[in-house]
């Protein structure tokens, strides 16, 4: 059966009940394990948080070789990770239908992206691996309040272990794959004292590509080559007081990804083994991010912790492409490389307590975040041999005062609880452009006019939330929330005036309803959301120049509403057997976006990254235990229906059809007389499903294709 007809049986079985990521059991009865998040800054059940959230615990992200952002793709229905084409470990985000195309440093995403509470703001290098995770936590939809920068869209936190006091651990992995993957990855836990502990974490990753290059340069397309590492410090003095200091660093050198001249939908090209012959001195990209955060946490009362975040990060970003050599002669219909370099500061102070005998719990605070920044970009278009050169500095600033208030009255039993959350924002953005060319190889000269933008936006966001215990086991929640994402500039602007005039926010309204539930002693869980959001003055790309398609203008000129449904469920029917089944059904579109000469022009534009219809389906099964140990089996699909990836339908269908993936896990585990130690058998794409992942317009439709089967063994060994 085909997988689209697979993946719309599923979606007609599944459209009133989906699932959790997290399908963890409780040992001792099969029930389903309690799942702890920090959504709201607080520790607190997943069903007591009236948050659409898909959270991943360490059992998950083993199972599912998460180590980094990337590898949640087709996860989390309603979250959708592309590659940038010039550089993979370049992430477009898109949640619930908002996100960047781009990856301009003048312009930010619309879903926030945290690492121990620190934002990361820039999409480049956002491959990065994570070598101990703890959990990531996915909150769709926007965060204006507690999670206000720049989270229209919605927030992914990473959160990384936490040193151990008085304890020494060790946890290793080593990975042999096909595609000569071999992947290392270790973390000892150091104690140091009664009252300090460290964490010292490493992983080690290459991975040929699956495309060979026979023109000069690198070998193939698509290599990966990353190395992260991490040291952790926690100075814990006493029970009220603790101190957290880490580092990390990611060095990526991977390949750039192999660009295909392909059809338009419904015609797929067939994924190929080599690339054109005729390609010449493409060499990797290399990029290095890295950051410092100091995290201080002080309970001041048994009602009052005062938490302090301080976080820095520098980012340097090496990115090329050759763009479809041989397509249509011995050129490239473009040659692109650039070099950007970032670094930022953000502060953070959270008041986090309770008062009225518990009846009220709050959250107040203020943020600083403020990022410096530079790109140079040579871009090379044959047959005029003509070169352009930019050149663009950024120089931002951004403030904000929050608080979030629940009340739980003693009427009802304590049942109803009234949120209440405000967000007071100001950002200031700079930026300037200047841009060169160079004709035949004659002489560079300067394009007239030098690019000096300067804005500042304010915005107020608050939310509210009503939610009520039905039961001990069932709560039901209503809540509306603004998301505020600022404003920028655009370097690819038609000319230097409108670089200068730049473009303001983009605010969205959101309106959700939904359900955390548990049935049958906790062996059954469901949770469903269910949301339209009216989006404002949206950021639109809009071509200013028929010929040119790399200048572009962004205008403030959209309108549209973004609706759709969330549903989670997670089954232990039986101890051995857990079910999770995730669905997401999303309907975007544009109401209204009034073109440069001033009529609406909605009908010619079209959400991508939106697809109608996504599923994940995970099972568990451990086997009866045998001589050798313990067995357990884990298969996962993911599918999602068609999806734009160009907004634009004037120029086609841009458009990547449904398709859907098998992965399986064979983990033997308790092994006899070898403690701590693991070995796995996995595989993904097992059906060797040939997919694009990113589609575009280069002068001509230009494919990304997802990657082949793949197959290895882990072994893993933890004391």
């Amino acid at each position: 059966m085909p997988n689209r007809l697979i993946s719309r049986s599923l979606v007609m079985v599944l459209m009133s009940s989906t699932a959790a990521p997290v399908v963890a059991q409780d040992q001792a009865g099969g029930a389903i394990e309690e799942i702890v998040v920090t959504a709201q800054k607080r520790e607190e059940s997943l069903q007591d948080t009236p948050i659409s959230i898909a959270a991943f615990n360490a059992r998950d992200l083993e199972n599912k070789g998460i180590s980094g952002l990337t590898d949640l793709r087709a996860q989390v229905p309603n979250l959708q990770l592309t590659p940038f084409p010039n550089n993979a470990a370049t992430t477009q985000i898109f949640m619930r239908g908002v996100g960047l195309a781009d990856d301009q440093i003048t312009q930010d995403g619309g879903v926030a992206v945290y690492m121990d509470g620190v934002y990361v703001a820039r999409s480049q290098g956002l491959a990065m691996e994570v070598a101990d995770l703890e959990r990531i936590e996915v909150l769709r939809g926007p965060q204006g309040t507690l999670y206000g920068r720049n989270a229209t869209g919605g927030a992914i936190n990473f959160i990384t272990r936490k040193p151990d006091l008085g304890e020494f651990g060790f946890k290793g992995q080593v990975t042999i794959g096909n595609y000569d993957n071999r992947r290392f990855k270790a973390a000892v836990n150091l104690p140091l004292g009664q009252t300090i502990a460290a964490r010292l974490s490493y992983v080690k990753q290459r991975q040929d590509g699956f495309i060979r290059n026979p023109g000069t340069g690198i070998d193939r397309w698509g290599d990966k080559d990353r190395e992260a590492m991490r040291a952790d410090v926690l100075w814990q003095p006493s029970d009220r007081f603790s101190l957290r200091y880490s580092y990390d660093r990611t060095e990526i050198g991977d390949t750039p990804t192999y660009v295909a001249v392909s059809p338009l939908h419904p015609l797929v090209l067939d994924r190929p083994e080599a690339g054109s012959p005729l390609v010449r001195d493409v060499v990797p990209n290399d990029i290095t991010a890295e950051g410092h955060s100091l995290t201080a946490e002080w309970e001041a009362s048994d009602a009052l912790t005062v938490r302090s975040i301080t976080g820095y990060r520098k980012l340097d970003n090496f990115q090329n492409q050759d763009y479809l050599t041989g397509a249509l002669g011995p050129d490239p219909l473009q040659k692109n490389s650039s070099r950007a370099k970032q670094d930022q500061w953000s502060q953070e102070v959270q008041l986090i307590g309770d008062a009225l005998d518990g009846g009220l719990q709050y959250v107040a605070g203020f943020y600083y975040f403020s990022e410096s920044g530079s790109n140079f970009s040579n871009s090379y278009s044959p047959p005029t041999l003509t070169r352009s050169f930019t050149t663009a500095t950024i120089d931002n600033r951004s403030y904000a005062l929050f608080g979030q208030a629940t009340y739980t009255p003693q009427w009802l039993d304590r049942r109803l609880h009234l949120t209440v959350g405000v967000r007071q924002s100001w950002d200031k953005r700079e930026a300037t452009l200047a841009r060169q060319m160079q004709v035949n190889g004659g002489p560079i000269t300067t394009v007239p006019g030098f690019g000096d933008g300067n804005q500042t936006f304010k915005d107020f966001s608050p939310s509210v939330v009503v939610a009520f215990d039905a039961s001990q086991d069932v709560n039901i929640y209503a809540k509306a929330v603004k998301g505020y994402k600022s404003g920028g500039f655009n370097i690819r602007a038609s000319s230097i005036g409108r670089f200068n005039q730049g473009f303001g926010p983009e605010t969205l309204w959101s309106y959700e309803a939904g359900i955390k539930s548990q049935w049958l002693d906790n062996r059954l869980r469901f949770n469903a959301a269910g949301f339209i959001s009216k989006y404002s003055d949206i950021q639109v790309n809009v071509q200013s120049d028929p010929t040119n398609i790399r200048l572009t203008d962004v205008l403030n000129a959209g309108k549209a509403t973004v609706k759709g449904v969330e549903v989670d469920l997670t089954m232990a029917p039986v101890r051995n057997l857990r079910m999770s089944v995730n669905y997401g059904y999303l309907v975007a579109r544009y109401d209204e976006i009034i073109g440069v000469t001033g009529t609406n022009i909605a009908a010619n534009y079209r959400f991508t990254n939106a697809p109608k219809h996504a599923i994940a389906v995970d099972l568990t099964y451990d086997l009866p235990r045998l001589p050798v140990g313990q067995l357990s089996a884990n298969v996962n699909y993911t599918a999602q229906s068609d999806k734009f990836t160009n907004s634009t339908i004037s120029s086609g269908k841009y458009i990547i059809g449904d398709y859907g993936l098998v992965n399986a896990r064979l983990t033997l585990a308790d092994i006899p007389g070898v403690k701590g130690v693991r070995a796995s058998l996995w595989g993904r794409n097992l059906t060797d499903k040939n997919y694009y992942i990113m589609q575009f317009n280069v002068g001509r439709p230009g494919a990304l294709f997802g990657e082949p089967r793949t197959y290895g063994i882990d072994l893993n060994v933890e004391f």
